[in-house]
């Protein structure tokens, strides 16, 4: 063997110290379950890692009752300066347990050790810093008069981001005054189940954060509990539909973080080798399970053979096999189920005249696995470039204009993310403005911060996540307070106003005509969780860590 083969280099397991079963944790303990349990299992070799209870709705009205109690007797009554240190102890315990907290993530979740290490745990210590610095600010925040806690929240995470989901709902909650009864997707449970521990060792009073395991059906009893005064979800837009049939009427504030067709938009005067890393980050990071995952590849025509050629070469490169292995660029895929839609999603996009490329790999014997894939001569009206994959799966549709690529882009029920490359600031600028899209990236994709909102339009859902948003979400101004000093204006609108631009930004030569209808004064936004307009372009020039998410 030469210094340049391949040797694996895993991750030990001997960190963890795992219990053969796990309780529901409920009121600063872990306790049994009144229902039954189910078994959780490692994706990449299908082996039995934990037993873990199963609640019903009995147990789902202790954890309520236990956040409730909490919530009145304890919780609401500290000041925001004590509430900070206990997230600031909590962040400092996942930085100490670090380690641990990854190799349970990747062994649980499948992802790539490298990825939960460098991107999910540290971003989980962030979130948590971040709200620790707001919890004393509220009032100074923006946010409204004398804004106030609304009482228990309940927060449904997904599989594909456990711990990440995790800190962006339970930091915010608990630095506006909440408290939480949290439940975690059945095939992803560990993480925060290690989490509770970690609550215990920062003594944080019993019942602030309470984690109900289980199905579906324990979400539902979640949700649907009468004495829930928020509920925020992360998963697909089938059963975000469902949440808020349910809730409405029932005056509980919703935060709903739902499903993405992100276009990721290549000029030809795009530095290609970064914007080829960046495609390839933006869709094969966690394999392709991420909500915004720039699954829809919008080549200008002209270079469309010269960078599917270089993503073939780069994907050839990725190594796919164990996630605890520091080598490994694609884990497994989560479960059987997930895999068994990747397959049949990219069956109908063959059958519907797509033309497939898998990169070569191995694909190991036992576990759920799925090679990176490129459909090219997608059309707009293909499956693949309209459904979720929710996969290490790319569709590469080309335009010529960027009208064209901006009406493409928008073709799709959903409005999460976007990204675009290009030299030309005036261009991104130009092109971000039409997309309909809660977070755009320029030159860059999946970079996350916790000072940044997060959240989209139509069929992603509604409300924001990070930044002062995700504060606003878990609060409501005080009743009777003074709302301001300043009388209110009515909105003032501007209407017919005609704006000479250059449009050379958007490659058309000459001068638009723009008609703008500006409204000043109002809210905006498309949910009561937050009073600002939450639609941003983040920039490629951050010198942050990149962090990827759900």
């Amino acid at each position: 063997m030469s210094f340049l083969d391949y040797a694996p280099a895993p991750e030990s397991t001997a960190i963890l110290n795992l219990r053969e079963s796990y309780g529901l944790f409920v009121d600063g303990e872990f306790v049994d379950a009144d229902g039954s349990s189910f078994a959780t299992i490692s994706p990449a070799t299908e082996q039995h890692i934990a037993t873990v209870a199963a609640a019903n709705a009995v147990d789902v009205d202790r954890a309520v009752a236990a956040a409730r109690r909490a919530y009145e007797s304890t919780w609401s009554r500290l000041s925001g300066t004590d509430r900070g240190k206990y997230l600031f102890r909590i962040a400092r315990l996942v930085q100490e347990r670090s380690r641990e907290l990854a190799v349970a993530e990747s062994l649980d979740n499948g992802k790539p050790i490298r990825e939960s290490r460098d991107v999910d745990v540290p971003l989980v210590a962030a979130w948590f810093f971040y709200y620790a610095g707001w919890a004393d600010k509220l009032d100074h925040a923006g946010l409204g008069p004398a804004p106030r806690a609304l009482g228990v929240a309940a927060q449904v995470i997904p599989w594909n981001f456990p711990l990440l989901m995790l800190a962006w709902k339970i930091a915010p909650a608990l630095a506006a005054g909440n408290t939480v009864v949290l439940k975690p997707a059945e095939t992803t449970p560990l993480s925060a189940l290690l989490f509770a521990e970690i609550l215990q060792q920062a003594d944080l009073p019993p019942g602030v954060v309470n984690i109900v395991t289980g199905a579906g059906d324990t979400g539902e009893a979640l949700v649907n509990h009468p004495d829930v005064n928020k509920v925020a979800f992360t998963g697909s837009t089938a059963v975000g539909r469902a949440i808020a049939r349910s809730v409405a009427g029932t005056g509980k504030k919703v935060t709903l973080e739902l499903g993405g067709k992100a276009a990721n938009i290549v000029f030809d005067d795009a530095p290609l080798d970064q914007a080829v890393e960046g495609i390839v980050n933006g869709i094969f990071f966690n394999q392709g399970h991420v909500c915004c995952a720039g699954s829809r590849l919008l080549v200008q025509e002209n270079i469309h053979d010269e960078v599917v050629d270089r993503l073939k070469d780069r994907l050839s490169t990725l190594r796919l096999g164990d996630p605890l292995d520091k080598n490994t660029d694609i884990g497994a895929i989560n479960s059987a189920e997930q895999l068994d839609r990747i397959r049949t999603l990219s069956r109908i996009g063959e059958e519907e005249g797509a033309e497939r490329w898998s990169a070569p790999c191995t694909i190991p014997e036992n576990g759920f696995w799925y090679a990176p894939t490129i459909f090219t001569n997608v059309s707009t009206s293909h499956r693949i470039a309209r459904d979720e994959i929710f996969g290490p799966v790319l569709s590469v549709l080309t335009f010529r204009t960027p009208a064209e690529a901006v009406a493409k882009a928008n073709n799709t029920p959903y409005g999460l993310s976007a990204g675009i490359w290009t030299e030309k600031g005036s261009r991104i600028l130009a092109v971000a403005d039409r997309l309909r899209a809660g977070v755009v990236w320029a030159n860059t994709f999946n970079r996350f911060d916790p000072a940044s909102p997060f959240g989209g339009y139509k069929e992603s859902g509604y409300g924001r996540e990070g930044g002062r948003h995700g504060l606003a979400a878990y609060l409501e101004p005080a009743v009777g307070s003074v709302a301001a000093t300043e009388p209110a204006r009515a909105p003032v609108r501007v209407e017919g106003h005609r704006e000479e631009r250059r449009s050379d930004a958007m490659g058309d030569g000459g001068t638009s005509t723009v008609s703008t209808v500006d409204t000043v004064g109002a809210t905006g936004g498309e949910t009561p969780d937050t009073a600002e307009p939450a639609t941003g372009t983040q920039r490629g020039g951050s010198r942050r860590k990149k962090g990827e998410t759900r």
